[in-house]
């Protein structure tokens, strides 16, 4: 009786033969999978499981789970539940279907959604405002936020960031005492050791063309600089989309509501 309740779960689970277009799962795979998971299965970085060759069964219900929230991850939890269930059928059909990778294989990011147009904003210290520090202890980092003209003026207003607005961040490595512990300054951040490298967000017409939806920001783009100032090889630009994508109502600022503040205590 057992087993025939296991056999009877297994095959309710699973997709019905036929049921699936595999040229639509390799279509989607193509314009959002790709970025993180390749379009063949095959990830771009060893942090990034590979798909191809994956159990049908166990595909299905890794994105039932993201899309349902029960297991957490900021990236598919904001894209699977934009995945209807035929795009889910597709994809599960498309990629258990493809050979398994090889030792340790890696697939090219895709250029057409890790291509950035953020520039370094080489005026920040005497244009932007500083708005925000905030400490990350599990990093041992503290990052200082700021915002130009652009961005500061519409969160005055409560108004969405216009195109024009740039976010940028300095992150510090913080001094550590001698039990390899952050120090914590009189103001309560962690007092800021080395520079480690710098994040920027812009906003500008038509940067978010060619985006997949599930990624899209607007029309926001995402950025890495190194120390000096120029952008740091293999940043997956798409994982900053995704992470963002749920803060549409946000500005697709996750400090959009400090940034608010500093702005009206400024008046």
């Amino acid at each position: 009786m057992r087993q025939a309740w296991l056999l009877f779960s297994l095959l309710s689970f699973a997709i019905p033969a036929g049921a699936a277009d595999l040229k639509a799962g390799e279509e989607k795979a193509a314009a959002v999978c790709a970025a993180c998971h390749g379009a063949n299965g095959v990830s771009v970085s060893p942090d990034v499981p590979n798909l191809a060759a994956q159990k049908a069964e166990y595909l299905a219900a890794q994105l039932k789970a993201f899309r349902e929230g029960s297991r957490k991850n900021p990236l598919m939890n904001a894209i699977a539940p934009q995945l209807s269930q035929a795009d889910v059928d597709n994809l599960v059909a498309y990629f258990s279907g493809l050979p398994g990778a090889s030792g340790s294989a890696t697939s090219p990011m895709p250029e057409a959604v890790n291509l950035t147009r953020v520039k370094f904003p080489t005026n920040y210290k005497s244009a932007f405002t500083h708005y925000l520090t905030i400490n990350f202890p599990d990093k041992k980092e503290v990052r200082r936020y700021y915002a130009n003209r652009s961005a500061l003026d519409a969160a005055r207003e409560g108004k969405p960031l216009p195109e024009g607005s740039i976010l940028f961040a300095e992150v510090y490595k913080a001094t550590l005492d001698a039990e390899k512990n952050p120090v914590t300054g009189g103001d309560g951040f962690f007092e800021p050791g080395e520079l480690a490298f710098f994040t920027a967000m812009q906003t500008e017409k038509g940067w978010g063309d060619g985006f997949p939806a599930e990624l899209r920001n607007g029309n926001w783009n995402y950025a890495v600089f190194k120390t000096d100032q120029s952008l740091r090889p293999g940043t997956n630009q798409a994982k900053c989309l995704a992470c963002h994508k749920p803060l549409d109502r946000d500005s697709y600022a996750f400090t959009l509501e400090k940034l608010a503040a500093k702005a009206k205590a400024m008046k």
